[in-house]
């Protein structure tokens, strides 16, 4: 009987001691879905505007004000293009098409720069410009 519960009290030690190293070594989800206005993302200095689409979606549709415009390949190339443009205390919010790319490119910033807040802008320019924002050219 004492033994049952050594076993059973070094099993849970064990679930107990995996279940804290996971959680230490897990990366946070810094992550938010966002559904703002093209006018809040134009207006807003505490984040970085990033338009995630190619050139040619670009021209189709224009663009946010002031998003600075970087097409997404992949987070390494990615962010060093943006780094530089991102102020100290700024979270990356990012914007595409319909939101399905922003959506695995936030995923895949989050995970290489834990240290972002990402912003993914729910339902991208299709929504942002559906809702009234009249868009720029891209410069």
């Amino acid at each position: 009987m004492r033994r049952r519960f050594f076993m059973i009290g070094a099993a849970l030690c064990a679930a107990a001691g995996g279940w804290a190293y996971v959680s230490a070594t897990a990366t946070p989800s810094r992550v938010r879905l966002v559904k703002a206005t093209g006018q809040e993302l134009a207006e807003d200095a505490s984040t970085l505007l990033v338009d995630i689409r190619r050139p040619e979606e670009w021209k189709q549709t224009g663009v946010v004000e002031g998003a600075l415009l970087v097409t997404y390949g992949n987070a390494e190339s990615f962010l060093k293009a943006v780094r530089p443009h991102l102020k100290d205390g700024q979270s990356l919010s990012l914007i595409c098409r319909s939101g399905n790319r922003t959506s695995r490119a936030a995923q895949q910033l989050a995970a290489a720069a834990p240290e972002l807040e990402i912003i993914d802008v729910a339902g991208g320019m299709l929504r942002v410009m559906r809702e009234g924002y009249q868009t720029v050219r891209p410069r």
